[in-house]
């Protein structure tokens, strides 16, 4: 069984004139092998809530949720602990904006299909054989979710022995605990390209199994 959570930072603005968008757009998916690592995952950042962020008699307002722009350090620090040894790989891909086609830039779900799928094209899907589920937090609209889930199948469907199942999810991610460990780990990256600040990075980056930067050719 193999679990793929996927998520994003940054955003897909591309006004660098009148607006302020970031630099850079990252799309992370966490890969954890296994139903018993998954499990175990989902503890992590559970224990990580209740006992960080939600203890009994000290918060007045329940946090729901794992955030890589709210967290501070030392709770990212005391999650990862909980989980770092367990099977699950980070892959990632960084795009840089500033080289996306103009003819690209008012086609941002495009964009966004093509940015995951490359991340997707990382992972060693072939080995899958038993299912392989693939959950992306809810942001998108009906029609989106039809044209991402109908573009990934068929990117993918040359990768995935066809007696392997392959679902695909899109979930809140309040409700979803994997989201909010991807989450975590793609803001990390983030950080480290778009601000240059590694703290975090350098903690998880002993499971960073592929990141780059697209640049793509103008």
């Amino acid at each position: 069984m193999l679990y793929l959570y996927l998520d994003e930072s940054g955003d897909l603005g591309f006004d660098f004139v009148n607006k302020k968008p970031s630099k850079f757009f990252v799309v992370t998916i966490l890969a954890v092998k296994g139903h018993e690592a998954n499990r175990s995952l989902i503890n992590g950042v559970r224990k990580t809530l209740k006992r960080k962020l939600n203890p009994k008699g000290k918060q007045k307002r329940m946090v729901l949720e794992l955030k890589g722009t709210k967290t501070l350090f030392t709770i990212k620090e005391y999650f990862f602990k909980q989980i770092k040894d367990l099977d699950f790989g980070i892959y990632s891909l960084v795009l840089n904006k500033r080289r996306v086609y103009e003819y690209l830039i008012k086609e941002k779900s495009r964009v966004y299909n093509f940015v995951a799928r490359t991340v997707l094209d990382r992972i060693p899907l072939e080995n899958a054989v038993l299912k392989v589920e693939l959950t992306i937090d809810k942001s998108k609209s009906r029609p989106e979710i039809v044209e991402f889930n109908s573009y990934i199948r068929r990117e993918l469907e040359s990768k995935i022995d066809p007696a392997v199942p392959f679902n695909i999810y899109h979930v809140d991610s309040k409700e979803q605990c994997g989201l909010q460990a991807v989450d975590m780990f793609s803001y990390a990256i983030f950080e480290k390209y778009e601000r240059r600040r590694k703290e975090w990075y350098d903690i998880i980056k002993e499971k960073i199994r592929f990141v780059s930067v697209y640049l793509p050719e103008k």
